[in-house]
This record gives structure tokens, sequence and C-alpha cells, in this order.
């Protein structure tokens, strides 16, 4: 995308922008899921992290096809997903499985993507350290169970989870504070738009956004095929901890999750093969 050009969407490119905005943040606040990886996977990440490392000049050339997805992220995020979490709830594996197969079906589009500019030894050093980085990252997580009293400070810390989800792809903010006891609290307080949760949640996310979405933008600008192997290493690290191994113990529970997962893989070649056909002009 062209930072001089002004970004035309028709109404169903913006009907598909606020869907995947939704998904996205349904992700964002769903244990297990990274909202940044569904931004990667709906070709959201690289404009949002341009727009967010240089907001004033990028807003006229971004906003326009990045609008719907933050309106969708906002519905996702405090209203979808209090919908969708009762499945999570209820039928907890096959969702999982469902994402995982939605994931798995967006991988190869996306590393095409990040071939776009050649490919060295380098692009692939990056993709296994990265990986490498997050399964120690999330099994450590995973072996440490602490309970924290929430406070500002803790909050100022949740809204940089919260960021830091959007920013490094893989990181969900929910596998972060969860080991912490502050998922369950943070996420009710933005629900019920308690303004002792939303205030200092707010300025840890903008200050993280501030520091960090410019070295990031940067980061792809110098480096692109580096920099977007590295994120499909997350992607896949990501995406591999939250199989639910459990949810295959049985011939029958194993059917359906393979089923969720093929289900999941069908939806996204057809949702790659739609938003080939349907370009932003």
């Amino acid at each position: 995308m062209e930072r001089n050009e002004k970004i035309k969407m028709s109404p169903v490119q913006t009907v598909m922008r606020v869907v995947q905005g939704a998904i996205i943040g349904l992700g964002a606040v769903l244990p297990g899921i990274s909202g940044g990886v569904l931004s990667v996977i709906f070709g959201i990440y690289k404009p949002v992290m341009e727009l967010l490392s240089d907001p004033f000049k990028n807003w006229r050339t971004h906003l326009p096809m990045l609008l719907p997805a933050f309106i969708g992220g906002g519905i996702g995020f405090l209203g979808v997903a209090n919908i969708l979490s009762f499945f999570l709830e209820k039928y907890p594996d096959p969702s999982v499985c469902l994402f995982i197969g939605l994931i798995t079906g967006m991988l190869p589009s996306l590393f095409k993507e990040a071939g776009e500019q050649g490919r060295n030894k380098y692009s692939f050093i990056s993709l296994i350290s990265c990986m490498f980085f997050i399964f120690v990252l999330l099994i450590g997580l995973d072996m440490t169970s602490v309970t924290i009293e929430p406070n500002f400070v803790w909050y100022l810390f949740c809204g940089f989870c919260l960021a830091l989800s959007v920013i490094a792809p893989g990181m969900s903010f929910s596998t972060l504070l969860m080991p912490l006891g502050l998922y369950t609290p943070f996420v009710d307080g933005i629900g019920h738009f308690d303004l002792s949760v939303l205030v200092p949640g707010g300025i840890g996310a903008v200050i993280t956004v501030i520091c960090l979405a410019r070295a990031v933008n940067a980061l792809f600008e110098r480096h692109y095929s580096v920099a977007f192997h590295g994120i499909i290493g997350i992607v896949i690290a990501a995406t591999v901890m939250i199989i639910p191994v459990s949810g295959f113990d049985t011939p029958a529970h194993a059917a359906i999750n393979a089923a969720c997962i093929v289900v999941g893989i069908i939806a996204a070649l057809l949702l790659d093969n739609f938003n080939s056909k349907v370009k932003v002009e």
C-alpha cells in the first residue's frame, strides 16, 4: 500500500473489514488466542503498525481501510466475545480447534507474502528463533501460577500486555495475565466500563504503542523478510501451544476436534481465495 494513495473500499470490503475486526477483537479477549496473530492472518497488521508509528502522516491513507476493522474490533472485544465465549465455555476444545484450522489455512498465504521481497538464510533463522522463543516463553508461563491483588499499577501492566498482543503477534494478553490472576478482573472491568480499570489500562496501552509501534514499523521497512518470517515463527508456535491435547483423549472427541480443524482450514482457504479476488483499489 502506497502512503500517498487514499484507500477506496466497496461496501462488501467494508463489511468484511468489520467482520475481520470483530474476529480480531474476539481473539484478543479469548484465552490462548492472539488478536495480533489474527490481524496478521487478515492482512491488517502491517498497515496498523504503519498508522500507529506515524499517525499524523498516515491517517489519510490508512484510516479509511482500518476504521471498519477498528469498529469491528471494539464490537468483538466488548460484544461478540460475550456471546462466543459461551461456546468456548460449553465447547472449548472444538472452538479452539476451529481457530487453529483458520490460522493453519492462512499460513500458506502468509509464507507467500513473507517472501515478496525475497528470502535468505536470515529469514529462516528468524523464523526458527522466534518460534523457539515463543515456545520457551509460553511453556514457562504455563508452569507459573501466581495470584496478584490488582491495583492501578497492575492495570497499567495489563494495558501494556494488551497493546503488546497487537504489536507482537502471538503474545496473547490473556496468556500473559492468566498466570498472574489478572485476566478476569481486567476483562470484567473493561466489560463493565470500570474507569478504575479502563484509565490505567488505557494509559499502559498508549505508552506501549508510542514506544514500540515505530520501532516495529521501522523493522519491517528495513528488514521485511526477516521480520515477517519471525512473525510466522511466532504464529506457528502460538498456534501449536493452544492445541487442546486433552481434547483428543477419545476417538469421538478426536473426530469432532479434527473435523473442526478441517472446517477451519477450508474456511480460511475460501476466505483467502475471496480476498485475492476482491482487491482494495
